[in-house]
């Protein structure tokens, strides 16, 4: 039997709100509209329906936010200087109405694309903790506008990779992180080894210590981290020798230590097409190639977290900029995670959990 595919990260926002986004410019590469049928274009190479011809086909997507122009702080007024929380609210706005399906024109998305959105992760000011995190959930809550909607909410994240050193261990953001498991919202952690340095990664791992050591001594429920992107390493690095290089070997320590911190941290197998050379377009890519560059970063991965605890994502659309654009990229990245699972010698089991039940279990979605 066919066996469902979901893509536990993806990023939608419409051309209407393209000046909130922290990272616009014009002449960016991301700076259009990128939507579900977009989206729905670049995974044609996996059915949407199950059918006899294909072991897999594609249940859905989990929408993780964007990066709005946004504070911890609630902006007071309209002439405040605070950026405040009205554009990650009206990011939720947005999903709500694709999840509903009560589509708006010119927004990419048609009414029956609501069967395909399984989660919603929004921002959400971590740092302030949990009277900030509170407050703000009770607005999501309300942008939802519907029970069904706002069980599709099942974590939050605030980008730490591009924030000042030391924020991660902050008390409000530990308070905050131990708020979410009592409330079962998981946490989506952005940090970036290539670009960012391995500190963030130290700085990590002690973060999650903190707040398992306080789950433990309280009682309460841990809170669910999720690692995106494979902490972005450097893939650039040459593989001759790569296992002996000192940014592997500490990236591997401490991937190590976050899959050791806590049985409810997951991590995704996604992001790479951000962190190697750029491929072309038009040249047919050698796919066994790229899963050996990427292969002994995964291996760590999987000797760290086991498979019960790798999910399939596919970073759309940025997987677009390295990946050779709209029409290929997503149908590569698929590609090169099938190889790797074949590699890696999983189970059929194992492999359906990669691809989807993993994350149906990280998140608490249905299907």
């Amino acid at each position: 039997m066919p066996f469902p595919v979901v893509d536990s990260h993806i990023h939608l926002f419409p051309a209407s709100h393209l000046p909130t986004l922290a990272w616009y410019t014009p002449d960016g590469p991301l700076s259009a509209q990128h939507s579900v049928d977009q989206y729905q274009h670049a995974t044609t190479s996996v059915p949407a329906r199950p059918n006899s011809s294909n072991e897999k086909y594609l249940r859905g997507f989990i929408f993780l936010e964007t990066d709005r122009i946004s504070s911890t702080e609630e902006s007071t007024s309209e002439s405040s200087n605070i950026p405040g929380w009205k554009h990650p609210l009206d990011e939720v706005s947005f999903l709500s109405r694709i999840a509903q399906g009560k589509p708006v024109n010119g927004e990419g998305h048609l009414a029956t694309d609501k069967e395909i959105c399984l989660g919603i992760v929004p921002w959400a000011p971590v740092p302030g903790g949990p009277s900030a995190l509170s407050a703000y959930v009770e607005k999501v809550k309300e942008r939802t506008e519907t029970e069904d909607v706002w069980r599709k909410v099942c974590g939050v994240r605030y980008l730490v990779q591009d924030k000042p050193s030391g924020v991660m261990l902050e008390q409000g953001f530990i308070d905050g992180l131990c708020w979410l498991g009592k409330q079962e919202l998981a946490f989506d952690l952005g940090v970036d080894a290539r670009q960012g340095g391995l500190g963030q990664l130290r700085e990590a791992v002690e973060m999650m210590e903190r707040v398992f050591s306080v789950a433990r001594e309280s009682g309460e429920t841990a809170v669910t981290i999720v690692i995106n992107h494979l902490c972005k390493p450097n893939l650039r690095l040459a593989t001759d020798s790569l296992t002996a290089h000192p940014e592997y070997v500490e990236w591997k320590n401490l991937v190590t230590r976050m899959a050791q911190a806590s049985p409810s941290n997951y991590m995704k197998l996604s992001g790479a097409f951000s962190e190697i050379l750029p491929l072309s377009s038009e040249d047919e890519v050698d796919i066994d190639a790229l899963a050996s560059q990427i292969q002994p970063w995964t291996d760590v991965v999987f000797d760290a977290f086991g498979p019960d605890r790798v999910m399939f994502g596919s970073d759309w659309p940025v997987a677009n900029i390295g990946g050779g654009g709209n029409d290929v990229a997503w149908s590569r990245w698929i590609r090169v995670v099938e190889t790797i699972l074949d590699r890696r010698g999983l189970t059929e089991e194992a492999k359906e959990g990669v691809w989807g039940q993993v994350a149906v279990k990280a998140y608490g979605i249905q299907l």
